[in-house]
């Protein structure tokens, strides 16, 4: 049992007690690390954001400059190839032209050749043919004449014969149909003036007389009696004279060489036939 002369001992036991405990609570307060604030931890999250960043750049850096590098190489390379290329390919050229002039030099001497001869052939073979048709020249002129002489001796009475015609003058007047109608019952017709021979050779009948000449089918379009066109003119001064009543051709007495004239067809003068010579 305690006494109460003992309470004051054990008082002041309960309160070292609780000062210890006091003490004890301080010190471990002492020892915690204050929290930190919320503005000191965005700043450090900051930082080191900024610090890989800086690292992925410089590391990016490196490889576009390793890349860069790389490309340089390969495109001095590829510079280097091409110049290479451009060598090799005017060599080779220079070389094909060669070939082309050597190929060409060749196929040229052996053309000349080849004209040469087939030159002195074709020369020969024309020479040949020169004295071939020379011959047949004169025999022909030889036949011609011949034949002429032979056509002459057998011409009909009243016939004159002429280039492988022959002609006969009328000794009195008809007009032009009358004048045609009386070369068809001969087996002829009016004349047909082809040459300036044959007008030529006409004009030593001295006569105007009506030849083959008309345009009563078209007013100024003149054809011959077998309806072929007018191709010799020997029309004379101022004929045809486009009279719509004067469409049969004559030939006049005067003006040789000149001496169509474009008249009526009903008057009446001479007139001409001719008959072609078989050959």
């Amino acid at each position: 049992m305690v006494s109460l002369e003992d309470e004051p001992e054990i008082y002041e036991n309960f309160e070292d007690v609780s000062d210890r405990k006091a003490a004890s609570r301080r010190s471990v307060e002492d020892f915690k690390v204050p929290a930190a604030a919320p503005g000191m931890k965005m700043n450090r999250l900051v930082v080191v954001s900024l610090g890989l960043l800086c690292i992925l750049q410089a590391a990016l850096i490196i490889y576009l400059i390793s890349q860069q590098n790389s490309l340089t190489e390969e495109r001095d390379q590829m510079k280097r190839n091409n110049l290479d290329l451009k060598a090799s390919g005017k060599n080779l050229t220079e070389e094909r032209d060669d070939l082309k002039r050597t190929v060409k030099d060749f196929d040229l001497e052996a053309q000349l050749k080849m004209t040469v001869s087939q030159q002195n052939s074709l020369t020969e073979e024309r020479d040949k043919l020169k004295r071939i048709n020379l011959e047949m020249v004169a025999t022909n002129k030889n036949l011609a004449k011949e034949r002429d002489d032979l056509k002459k001796s057998v011409t009909p009475l009243g016939w004159k014969y002429f280039s492988s015609s022959l002609y006969t003058i009328s000794s009195i007047r008809k007009n032009w149909q009358e004048s045609r109608d009386d070369c068809l019952q001969k087996g002829a017709d009016l004349v047909i003036v082809n040459s300036r021979e044959e007008e030529n050779f006409l004009s030593q009948f001295h006569e105007t007389m009506w030849i083959g000449l008309t345009d009563l089918e078209t007013e100024g379009t003149w054809k011959w009696v077998d309806g072929t066109p007018m191709t010799e003119r020997y029309w004379g001064p101022g004929e045809p004279n486009g009279r719509t009543s004067e469409n049969c051709g004559d030939i006049k007495q005067y003006d040789v060489g000149k001496r169509w004239n474009d008249a009526n067809c009903n008057i009446k003068v001479c007139w001409t036939c001719e008959k072609k010579v078989s050959p």
